[in-house]
């Protein structure tokens, strides 16, 4: 048998980035999370998820401060925890039963386009680079990526929560598959299946001065970028098709 001491292991590059737990941050989250190039959220995933920092500590901070979205975003963790628990299944089926029935794409040379940022959508590529470039990924830009995956794509929700899987560094097992079949409209909220995300209109809200297409997708502007994968109104009506198709299914 091997000694763990004879073993050799190879380094990452990837560093997690330090928490940031400060009042200002639980004050101001609500107003400025949503905005990727913004230094607004917390970075406490990684050790929420290894056990380095306490959710219950987390928590009692959070309810000293008079805005509750902070600790509505840890309630969120908590909540998929409860979830996974008690509905199991969700691990690989959908919350929804009839979700089962969506006739997905599952078109390799799209999926592997978007996992490299290669999706010709500046805002959808620059998560994915940041993503595989550093283990994290702003979770608005998280839930853009992720409704492009499944709903522009039509490609299997469960393809994109495994590989966000293999990437993430506060990866964990509930959120991660409770988030996947929020934006896949398979899981517990309660919004309608056609609720889908403008990658366009995203950066005009979200990132109006490109500072963070800045940072991720340099090339964005160059002829060799690619062109957009898919059109936008063309991938919602086919995704409204195919859905509303899946749900008629007896």
């Amino acid at each position: 048998m091997v000694a763990l001491k004879d073993m050799s292991f190879e380094t990452s590059p990837q560093k997690i980035t330090p928490y940031n737990i400060s009042n200002k941050i639980i004050d101001n989250y609500e107003a400025t999370r949503n905005f990727p190039s913004v230094n607004g959220t917390s970075k406490i995933g990684p050790h929420l998820r290894f056990g380095t920092l306490s959710v219950r500590f987390m928590a009692s901070k959070a309810l000293k401060n008079d805005n509750t979205t902070f600790l509505k975003e840890l309630i969120w963790r908590e909540f998929f925890m409860q979830i996974l628990w008690h509905f199991p299944q969700t691990v690989t089926k959908s919350f929804k039963p009839q979700y089962e029935n969506v006739k997905w794409r599952n078109n390799k040379r799209e999926f592997e386009a978007w996992c490299e940022g290669k999706t010709g959508y500046p805002l959808v590529d620059a998560g994915m680079r940041e993503l595989n470039q550093t283990g994290f990924m702003h979770n608005r830009v998280r839930m853009l990526v992720g409704s492009f995956l499944c709903k522009h794509l039509l490609i299997d929700w469960r393809l994109g929560e495994a590989y966000f899987a293999e990437k993430l560094h506060d990866y964990e097992m509930s959120s991660n598959i409770g988030n996947w079949q929020w934006v896949a409209g398979c899981g517990v909220d309660a919004s309608p299946y056609f609720r889908i995300f403008n990658p366009t209109t995203q950066i005009q809200k979200f990132d109006k001065s490109l500072a963070y297409i800045r940072k991720w997708v340099p090339d964005h502007q160059e002829l060799t970028y690619p062109v957009p994968i898919v059109e936008h109104k063309f991938a919602r009506e086919r995704c409204l098709d195919t859905y509303k198709t899946a749900l008629n299914k007896n």
